[in-house]
Parts: structure tokens; sequence; C-alpha cells
């Protein structure tokens, strides 16, 4: 079970039998005992989850499934006000049944890991809850975003450009296709449809992220017209076969306008070939995206960047999300223009209750009129306030030490070929691998032997939730059916949690 102990966080008698109502009106006014003391409360269990996170012999989680856990927890919204006791005690509860996904084991997922300078800057942005969409109520953070987004375009390697951050890269990767839209066919804006002088068609990988496929079906340009181009055995784009979708769909009379290439596939973290994705987009005159939500972080790596990004710089748009590799807190997506001016071009209404031409200061650092949204969470503090306790030079040691790690785990895996068979050498820190139970060690490899090392991977993720040891994801993709993908992009992960990982997946497997 876990350590959080829901009694633990006792309040005072006077301030337990409090609510809410009758601490907010003093807040406003003055200090309040009552009020620091129900927060250096929720602080106090806070900080206590942060430690109990990094503790190695905790578990991960202790599951239930869903209608028993409807039965621990209370849930309901009552008529009449808890009282600030129960607050308190709803805080932990919540905490003591949440997976740790900042715990050392927890390789589960990309986004992995608690940086508790990151997690410092969202409590301040949590405090300061403020809207993101003008420089008059924001003044300190649109600064903040201009300077850090200027840096990140300046490491892709352009020299001007524009950029925001939104919430989440399906939605980065939505303003990459609505911006190429609106710089090929910027009457499309006020006329739709048929403004177009034919049928748009777009292209990506098979192993793309979905949210580009969800581009077409929410732009209007139909899944159909989302064309997916095969990818080689170690899940890359093949440029030979993007090139004969392209014609192949021109000869239809369709018009190619939108390549998006991966860097870092979700699955196989995977690096499609910038280069000659380039050249393609040239020559056909497509807008040439880049999504590098997940590999992203190794821009910042001298060691790795290269040939993953080479050719980075050639492209019109990317998405790069810091709360992937880098391990900013969750959310954090930026996404990059080459061309200044295109966002506001775009998607500028000119809410005159908003965006007026006439304020004190410049308003070209008032940011809402780029985005599609009005209301814009901050998502900026966090990675300023990491970025600054690593520094740039420090930020690429963090993603070589990730990727090292990653190395460590094939050579162990490697080390252990009778428990293990390493299905791909990694481009990033998606490790793909099978667990060989004892009873199929020695059988030679192939498809027979590949569907029976897949039935092992759920049997073996549901032991790993149920004893709360060890998370770590499956799944099939379109050449091969389940085998685990374990993720380091957690800075406390070490190479004794490595052996870990591979140790505990022996002792959960051992009878099957």
């Amino acid at each position: 079970m876990t350590s959080i102990n829901v009694e633990k966080y006792k309040l005072s008698d006077k301030t337990a039998k409090l609510t809410a109502k009758d601490i907010i009106p003093v807040v406003q006014s003055s200090d309040s005992a009552e009020t620091r003391e129900f927060l250096n409360k929720i602080a106090e269990l806070l900080v206590d989850y942060v430690n109990i996170q990094n503790d190695r012999k905790e578990k991960i989680l202790d599951f239930h499934h869903p209608e028993d856990m409807k039965k621990l927890l209370t849930l309901d919204i009552p008529d009449d006000a808890v009282t600030l006791q129960q607050l308190v005690k709803d805080c932990a509860m919540t905490l003591k049944y949440q997976v740790k996904t900042g715990h050392p084991h927890f390789f589960n997922q990309l986004s992995c890991g608690l940086d508790v300078v990151s997690m410092a800057g969202e409590w301040l942005t949590a405090t300061a809850n403020t809207n993101m969409f003008t420089y008059e109520i924001a003044p300190v953070f649109i600064l903040m975003e201009n300077v850090v987004l200027s840096k990140m375009r300046k490491i892709i390697g352009w020299d001007g450009g524009d950029s925001i951050l939104a919430p989440g890269g399906s939605i980065s990767n939505l303003y990459a296709f609505l911006a190429a839209r609106h710089k090929m066919f910027p009457n499309y804006k006020e006329h739709g449809a048929r403004a177009l002088p034919g049928e748009l068609v777009m292209f990506t990988s098979d192993q793309c992220h979905y949210s580009v496929k969800s581009c077409a079906a929410v732009c209007g340009l139909g899944t159909d017209n989302c064309v997916m181009v095969p990818s080689d055995e170690h899940g890359r784009l093949i440029p030979s076969e993007l090139e004969r979708l392209i014609l192949e769909r021109k000869a239809r009379g369709q018009i190619p306008f939108f390549v998006n290439a991966t860097a870092g596939t979700t699955v196989l973290g995977a690096f499609d070939p910038l280069n000659a994705v380039a050249d393609l987009c040239e020559k056909y005159n497509c807008w040439f995206h880049v999504d590098a939500a997940w590999g992203g972080g190794l821009l910042l790596s001298k060691k790795y960047r290269h040939p993953r990004f080479t050719g980075i710089e050639r492209c019109d748009s990317i998405t790069w999300n810091p709360h992937k590799l880098m391990g900013a807190l969750l959310q954090c997506s930026t996404i990059h223009f080459k061309e200044d001016g295109l966002l506001i071009s775009c998607n500028q209404m000119s809410a005159e209750y908003l965006f007026m031409t006439d304020k004190l200061y410049d308003i070209s650092y008032d940011t809402g009129d780029k985005v599609i949204q009005c209301g814009r969470h901050n998502d900026i503090f966090k990675l300023w306030l990491q970025w600054r306790s690593k520094g740039t030079d420090g930020f690429g040691k963090h993603m070589d030490h990730l990727m090292e790690l990653a190395e460590y785990e094939v050579k162990r895996i490697k080390q252990q070929s009778d428990k293990f068979y390493l299905i791909m050498e990694p481009e990033c820190v998606n490790v793909s691998f099978w667990y060989i139970p004892k009873r199929l060690r020695g059988v030679p490899h192939d498809a027979k032997k590949e569907q029976e090392l897949a039935k092992i991977c759920p049997i073996i993720k549901s032991r790993m939730m149920q004893s709360g040891t060890l998370m770590v994801g499956y799944q099939p993709d379109d050449r091969r059916p389940n085998f685990f993908r374990s993720i380091i992009s957690s800075v406390a992960v070490t190479e004794a949690d490595v052996d870990f990982m591979l140790n505990e997946i022996d002792r959960l497997g051992q009878d099957l």
C-alpha cells in the first residue's frame, strides 16, 4: 500500500471545522492564520508525495478496478460545503490512489518523471492564475514566452519566425495544418472550400501520431485525403514511396500541399529522413511540417542531434513538446514557424473587447489574436524556470543521460538474450523488446513464436499493476504483435532502475 497516510494531515480543531467560505473573504482582505494553516497543510501533503514518488521502496500504484475504486472514494458533489479538514482528506485520498508517474520504476508513457523545479513553476502559475491572451494581464509571462520561444527557434536553426504554446502536440500539429493551408490558399479564411482550386491532399508516415490524420478530419479534407506513406522496418518514412504517392495523387487531379515528417515516433521512436523529405517538398511545392513532439528534446544534444535532426532548419513548421523528453510538467507544447506573421494572419479575428489598437503599450505583445483559442493557460513559467535551473548546456547533458540509459538497457537485453529479444536498435529512448519465458527459450524465433510472446505481454502487464512494482507499456504495430516498449524520460532513472525493470519482468513471468 502507498505511504500516504490520510489521517496524518490534521488541522487544528478551530480550523478543521471551518469551510472555504469562512476563510476566502479573509484571504481577500488580510492575512488569516486559518488560511495559512490550510495551505501549509496542503503543501506538507504535496511535499510528502514528492518524496514518496522518489522512494524506490514504494509501490507505483495501488490498483483497484473502477467499480471498486468508486467505493473507496467519496466523489459526490454535496449540497452543503464540507469542512476544510474534509478538503485536506480529499486531497490526501486523491494522491493515495494516484499512479506515481514520477516514480523511477514508471517506464510506461512518453511523459515520465517529476522535475521539482518545473513543479514549483506550476505551483506559482496556479497561484498567479492569469490568462495569456494579452500583455495587459500577463506582462511577465508574455515576455518570458517571447524569450524562450525565440531561443527554441534559434536552436532549430532559424533567425526569425514565430511560435506559440498550445494545449498539447495534437493542437500544435493542427496549428501547422491551418497555417499551411492559409499560406497556400489565403482566401480560404473568408470563403472556405470554394476558394480552393481543387481537392487538397496531405501526406504522413504510417507510423505518425494519430493527431496528424485527425487534422484531415477536423479541417474538412477527410481522412481519405490523408495519405499514409509506408515506412521501413525501423519505422522511418520511405522517401521514394512519398514521391510515388504524391505523383499518384497529382495524376488524379488532386493538390498535394502538406507533408508531415515525424522526429521520434510514438511507438518505435523513429526519425524520418528530414533532408530527403525537404527535397520532395521543395520539388512539389508542399508545406514541410515536422512533428517532433516526442524527439524534439534531442535538438539540445550535441551528441545525439545528428543525424536525427539533420535538415530540420529546412522545415516550415515544427511541433516540439518540452513536457515529454525534456521533462517539463504537463502540459507544455510548442509550435514554431519559420515565417513570421503567419500565425496572426491565419488566426486573427480582431475582437475589439480584447485586442484594441489604441492601448498604451506595444500591442505586438498581445498573443491572443494569433491563436484559435481565447483563453490560454500559462504553460511558459514552469519551462522558463526549469531551463534556467539547468542551463542550455545542462539540458543537453540531460538528454545525453537519457539516451545513454537507453543504450545501457539495450546492452543489458543483449546480455540476457535467453530471456529477452531486442526488436531493433532504438533511435530514441523507446526500447522495444519481448520477454521470453522459460518454456520458449531455445525455440527458434519465427512468426509462431512471436504470437506466443505477444500473449505474454498483457499477462505480465496485469501482474505489474496488481503488484504495483513496475509499469512498462506494451502494444502491437503493423509488423508485429504485442511487444513491450519501455520509455526512459525521467531524470531520476539510474542504471540500477533499468536492471530492476528487466529483473522484475523476469520475476513476474517466471511461470509463463
